[in-house]
């Protein structure tokens, strides 16, 4: 059985790249689905404006979603497939954690920056279907600071390693919403490897720093980014999108 994909891009040779990028990144079949705003591609999951996209076993299983759409930002179309199984990944020209860092809020499993070399965009791909998603340092930074911003609120971060000033960082709005008194924070291993993400270090300096294996690094990245996702509303997350760019 082929995997099916979504594609949500306005410019037609975007389009034409990213099919080849997924193509060179998988043996399996593929059938594609190109939409070219978010009208259409709210059509092919058969949903409307607003509307959750359900599960489907017979669904898409890659999303690939740029952030700029012609009638609306791609964030909507992302808090939409909140909770979809779907692997979403948002695509996108802007590399500034302003961008990037709502679209994991709102369910983003990673991100593509289009202007990237046509084999880094495969590798990355391939990565993140793996579940090793990576991060830039400026998205490093921005999780610290969202997570700092969970421990001014009652949750459990260590923050016992490095400061957010060592590197230039900025202090960063807390969390949206209540989180529950039980939610867990960042433990002291997560803490550490994002602040080497936050200070430029790659996945295998991290691991020589910590004196623990590549993959072990991987897996505190995943581990960031599903208690993320407990903290983060997709819908808040669009809404503060919104009002900070108004």
């Amino acid at each position: 059985m082929s995997i099916r994909v979504l594609i949500v891009e306005d410019n037609a040779v975007a389009r034409s790249f990213l099919v080849r990028v997924v193509r060179e990144s998988f043996s399996d079949e593929i059938d594609f689905t190109e939409a070219r705003d978010l009208d259409s591609a709210r059509q092919a999951l058969g949903i409307g404006p607003g509307q959750r996209a359900r599960p489907d076993p017979k669904g898409f299983r890659l999303i690939l979603c740029d952030l700029e759409q012609p009638d609306g930002s791609g964030l909507e179309l992302l808090a939409q497939l909140a909770g979809h199984p779907a692997i979403k990944i948002a695509t996108t020209l802007h590399s500034d954690d302003d961008h990037l860092f709502p679209a994991l809020q709102c369910g983003a499993d990673g991100y593509l920056l289009k202007e990237d070399r046509f084999e880094v965009l495969v590798e990355e791909l391939q990565k993140i279907v793996r579940g090793q998603p990576s991060l830039s340092p400026a998205i490093a930074r921005r999780f610290l600071g969202f997570f700092r911003g969970v421990d001014n609120r009652g949750g459990s971060v260590d923050s016992s390693f490095g400061s957010l000033s060592e590197f230039g960082g900025r202090t960063l709005p807390a969390p949206l919403g209540s989180p529950a008194a039980d939610m867990p924070g960042l433990n002291s291993r997560e803490n550490e490897v994002l602040t080497y993400l936050a200070k430029g270090f790659t996945i295998k300096e991290i691991a020589r720093l910590m004196g623990i294996k590549w993959f072990a690094v991987n897996d505190h990245i995943k581990a960031v980014y599903r208690k993320l996702a407990m903290h983060s509303s997709p819908d808040e997350a669009l809404e503060l999108h919104r009002l900070t760019r108004d």
